[in-house]
């Protein structure tokens, strides 16, 4: 069973409905090479990240009949998949590469860590987490020259995009405040966040 996922992956043209196809198709084909006669099921629903989606792919496919399953979900979709049909072998299609935010066609760049001790309202929106090669979070380093980052001189500084932004926004006396030392204890992983109230309403 290919099983697709309708929602980021599906942005991204990397694992949605119509990729699903193409790659169910290639495999048909690759397998046929090889004088392998293989029935290949295909299948997208609309979150892999989200149980009661994932239930719902027993009522158009009978996993108990497929001998794996090929998700093309992030890592968060195929470890679920995988937890709900814990009989199954589930393999990813696809490598996870980050957080991000489509910049053009087809161009996607990295904005989120995920570290869980968020610093974007001191920063004008700006995350110097992700954005500085450095991850600096008290300014600029001492490479920084005509605006652009040491590491890799084809990017700004963060901290320039900070300063410009913080400027514009009225609010440069931000960059007077001393940000604390990340709290790494917080990226404690695997995660769990636990939100009362909303158990409460859906129970």
């Amino acid at each position: 069973l290919v099983l697709g996922c309708g929602t980021c992956v599906a942005v991204c043209l990397a694992g949605g409905e119509k990729e699903v196809a193409i790659l169910a198709t290639q495999l048909k084909m690759a397998l046929a090479l090889e004088n392998q006669d293989v029935d290949i099921d295909q299948f997208t629903i609309e979150r892999q990240c989200d149980r009661e989606f994932i239930e719902q792919v027993n009522a158009k496919v009978n996993v108990d009949d497929c001998d794996l399953i090929l998700s093309t979900a992030c890592g968060a979709g195929v470890q679920l998949v995988s937890d709900v049909f814990d009989h199954k072998v589930v393999l990813p299609a696809l490598n996870t590469t980050f957080i991000g935010v489509a910049e053009g066609p087809g161009v996607w760049t990295e904005r989120c860590r995920s570290c869980s001790d968020c610093v974007l309202a001191e920063t004008g929106g700006i995350c110097p987490v992700t954005i500085c090669a450095k991850g600096l979070v008290n300014g600029p380093c001492g490479g920084v020259r005509k605006g652009k980052c040491e590491v890799d001189p084809e990017k700004d500084c963060a901290w320039t995009l900070i300063y410009n932004r913080l400027e514009k926004l009225g609010r440069l006396d931000r960059m007077e405040q001393i940000l604390g030392a990340k709290k790494h204890s917080v990226e404690a992983h695997p995660a769990k966040i636990i939100h009362d109230a909303y158990r409460r309403r859906y129970k």
